[in-house]
């Protein structure tokens, strides 16, 4: 009994050790991942649910896509391009969440501009670039 606790310790052992060495320099899992795996779950799901075959083959097919780009996301070696990818998603999630204010792109830098929602007609000044716009808000 010793002997097999001692094998499964060093199998266990090596097999870390070389899911390490493969996941080095590889980006990983982020919360964009997270969401992609989760949407393409539900896909799955409602795919097997839906009586009309051709929208269960569409499900199906999306379901796998979003699970095959969140892998491919997740074996990327251009980390810095996958990190652009999650920075733009919590940006996108933290603009729906916040209902105080409206967000405006600066027409001339295409800076993102955060002004108090409510305030009606209101000049803005890009902190970057010093345009000002109106806009209603």
């Amino acid at each position: 009994m010793n002997e097999l606790r001692n094998f499964l310790y060093r199998l266990s052992t090596n097999l870390s050790a070389a899911m390490r060495s493969f996941m080095e320099g590889r980006y990983g899992t982020d919360r964009l991942n997270m969401v992609i795996l989760c949407a393409g779950l539900v896909a799955s799901l409602l795919s097997m649910l839906v009586r009309q075959p051709a929208i269960g083959l569409i499900l199906w097919v999306l379901s796998y896509g979003l699970m095959f780009w969140a892998i491919f996301r997740c074996l990327s070696r251009n980390t810095y391009r996958r990190y652009m990818e999650n920075r733009k998603f919590f940006q996108l999630t933290e603009q729906i969440k916040d209902r105080d204010h409206r967000y405006y792109a600066c027409p001339k830098c295409r800076q993102t501009v955060r002004v108090p929602r409510g305030k009606g007609k209101i000049s803005i000044t890009c902190p970057r670039c010093k345009e000002r716009f109106v806009k209603k808000t």
